[in-house]
């Protein structure tokens, strides 16, 4: 597909993204080519092909929540500069 310079950078535009003009000219060409890749898949007869959104199979895969010791508590907590009390970290009131 061929791209206008105007159609490039009303998509820059919409990306909120400032070209020069060097960089529409050299855009026009690379997104022309891209579509162009695109639009091959047009040629491919899907014809009787279900479609896919996933291909796994998998179907609601969750697991229930659970608790393990991290193990390395103590040695993070000794890191801190603040005070430590009741084996947490005390912090400024932020309210």
């Amino acid at each position: 597909m061929k791209l206008t310079k105007e159609q490039v950078a009303h998509i820059a535009k919409l990306a909120r993204i400032n070209l020069t003009e060097a960089e529409v000219e050299k855009f026009t060409s690379q997104l022309g080519n891209i579509i162009g890749f695109i639009e091959k898949l047009n040629e491919v007869d899907t014809e009787g092909i279900p479609e896919t959104n996933q291909v796994t199979g998998l179907q609601n895969a969750s697991r229930e929540d659970e608790v393990k010791p991290f193990g390395f508590e103590e040695d993070l907590i000794a890191c801190s500069q603040n005070p430590i009390v009741d084996n947490q970290i005390k912090v400024k009131k932020s309210i």
